[in-house]
C-alpha cells in the first residue's frame, strides 16, 4: 500500500511537471518558425485579395469574412465575429495646389476625422510654422483668414518615441481653428523623405471650430516652408469626406487550453488605411499572431487569437472591454503586434514574471534570436488591448524595430514589398516561443507571484 501511494503521488508529480512551461519545446517550436511561411501566406492573401480595409467599407466586410475563413482552415474553434456599433470616416476626392506664385501641385491626404472643405474648396495664403509649441504659443485670431501648415520633423528611433514625440502635431487643427485658420495642414508624421503622405486620425476640441485637416508630403512641406520665406503663396485645398453610421466587427478565435483556467489574449487589427494594402499596419500583425498561434497548438492555457475591427479611427479596444467586461478575470495575459514586420528586439513582461522558476527559462529560448529580456515591466499596452489594460488585464510586450516603420507608415507604400520575410519569421519565432512558455505556465501574472 505504501509502495503504491509513493508511486501514485510521484506520478502525480511528474504529470504536474509535464504541465509546466517547457523550453525545450518552445526552442522546437522557435525554430520550426524560423522556416515556415504560415504568416507570409497569410499576409500575402490578406493584402492581395482583400486590399485596403478601412473601417466601414465593403472591404472591411470582406476581411472580417477572410479572417473567419482562414482561422477556421488553421484549426481554431469558437470563431464568430463581434459587431459593434461605428461611425466611420471614409475618403473622398482631394486635392491641393499652390496657385501663386507658381501653380504646382502638392501631394497630400486628408486625416481621418477631418470634417471636409466647401464644395469648390478653399484658397488662401499659407502660413508657415515650424513646430506646434511655435502655433500654441500664437495669439488668438493670429491666423485668421489662413492656412496653417505646422512643418515640424520627426526623430527616427528604434521604439516609438520618436512617434510618440511627434504625432501630437496631428492633432492641432484645433489650436489652429481657434487662431482663426481657415485649414490646417502638417508636414507628414514621418521619418522617410519620400513624397508619399502619410494620413492618420485627428480629433477636435469641442470649444473650437471644426476646419478641415491634411497631412502633406514631406517634400512639399519643405517647399512651402522655403517659398513662404520668400514671400506670400497661396494655396487651393479640396478635401472631401463622409462618415457613415455602419457596423465594425471584432473577430476572434481559439485553441483550447488542455486545463480549465484563464486564456492569454493576442492579435493585430486588421482595419486599415485607403492608401496602401495595410501590409506593416497590420496585417503583418494579423498574420504574425495567427501564425504562431497556430504554430504552438494547444498549450496548458487557452490562447485567443482577437483581429480587431476598427483601431485607425478607434472604437475596437473599447468595443471588446464593453463585450467582455464580466470575463475579464478570465483573461490571465494581452498582448497585440502592431509595429510591422520588423524584428523582435526586446521583451518585457508583469512584475515578477522572470523570477518564476518555469519562465526565467525564455530569456535562453530568446537569446539566438537576439531578443532582449527586459526587466522593465510594460508601461503601456497597444491601442486594442488598451482598455482591457487599464481594467486590469496583465500585458506583455514583444517590442519590435521601428526604424524604418515610419517611413511607410499610413503611406500608399505600405504594401507587402516592404515586407522582409526573414525579418516576418524571426516575429513568429519570437512570438511562439513567448506563448509557448508563458501558456504553459503557472505563474499568476495579476499577483505577480505574490
Amino acid at each position: 500500500m505504501h509502495f503504491r501511494g509513493v508511486a501514485f503521488g510521484l506520478g502525480l508529480c511528474l504529470l504536474a511537471s509535464a504541465a509546466l512551461a517547457d523550453p525545450q519545446t518552445a526552442a522546437a517550436l522557435r525554430d520550426r518558425a524560423l522556416n515556415d511561411n504560415t504568416a507570409w501566406d497569410l499576409l500575402q492573401s490578406l493584402t492581395s485579395e482583400i486590399g485596403p480595409r478601412p473601417t466601414g467599407s465593403p472591404a472591411a466586410a470582406r476581411a472580417r469574412d477572410w479572417a473567419i475563413a482562414r482561422m477556421t482552415a488553421l484549426g481554431f474553434t469558437k470563431v464568430h465575429a463581434e459587431p459593434f456599433a461605428k461611425t466611420a470616416w471614409l475618403r473622398d476626392a482631394e486635392s491641393a495646389e499652390i496657385v501663386a506664385p507658381v501653380p504646382q501641385k502638392l501631394a497630400l491626404f486628408g486625416l481621418g476625422h477631418s470634417v471636409p472643405t466647401p464644395a469648390g474648396g478653399i484658397t488662401a495664403e499659407v502660413v508657415v510654422l515650424k513646430s506646434l509649441a511655435e502655433l500654441k504659443a500664437a495669439p488668438v485670431g493670429a491666423f485668421t483668414g489662413k492656412i496653417v501648415l505646422v512643418n515640424q520633423p520627426m526623430t527616427r528611433t528604434q521604439d516609438e518615441s520618436g512617434y510618440a514625440a511627434a504625432v501630437a502635431v496631428r492633432y492641432g487643427v484645433s489650436e489652429a481653428a481657434r487662431r482663426g485658420a481657415v485649414a490646417y495642414l502638417l508636414r507628414s508624421v514621418a521619418t522617410g523623405t519620400g513624397r508619399s503622405p502619410h494620413t492618420g486620425a485627428t480629433l477636435y476640441a469641442d470649444d473650437a471650430p471644426k476646419i478641415a485637416a491634411a497631412a502633406l508630403g514631406v517634400p512639399d512641406a519643405d517647399m512651402l516652408d522655403y517659398l513662404a520665406a520668400k514671400g506670400p503663396v497661396r494655396i487651393h485645398l479640396s478635401l472631401q469626406s463622409h462618415v457613415e453610421q455602419t457596423t465594425a466587427w471584432n473577430i476572434s478565435g481559439e485553441l483550447a487550453g488542455r486545463v480549465p483556467g484563464p486564456a492569454i489574449v493576442i492579435g493585430g487589427h486588421i482595419d486599415s488605411w485607403d492608401p496602401g494594402t495595410g501590409a506593416i499596419d497590420d496585417g503583418a500583425g494579423v498574420a504574425i499572431t495567427l501564425a504562431a498561434a497556430h504554430l504552438v497548438g494547444h498549450p496548458r492555457h487557452t490562447l485567443r487569437v482577437v483581429l480587431w475591427g476598427s483601431e485607425e479611427t478607434g472604437g475596437a479596444g473599447a468595443a471588446y472591454l464593453e463585450a467582455h467586461k464580466g470575463e475579464l478575470g478570465a483573461i490571465a495575459l494581452a498582448s497585440e503586434s502592431d509595429l510591422g514586420a520588423d524584428r523582435v528586439y526586446s521583451l518585457q513582461l508583469p512584475p515578477g514574471a522572470w523570477s518564476a522558476p518555469d519562465i526565467a527559462p525564455l530569456e535562453a529560448v530568446l537569446a539566438p534570436l537576439k531578443i532582449i529580456a527586459s526587466r522593465e515591466p510594460p508601461r503601456q499596452a497597444g491601442a486594442d488591448v488598451g482598455n482591457i489594460h487599464e481594467a486590469g488585464v496583465p500585458v506583455f510586450l514583444l517590442n519590435q524595430d521601428a526604424s524604418r516603420y515610419f517611413d511607410y507608415h499610413h503611406t500608399a507604400d505600405d504594401t507587402l514589398a516592404i515586407v522582409d520575410p526573414v525579418q516576418l519569421r524571426q516575429n513568429v519565432a519570437a512570438w511562439a516561443a513567448t506563448l509557448s512558455i508563458l501558456a504553459d505556465s503557472d505563474f499568476d501574472f495579476r499577483k505577480g507571484g505574490k
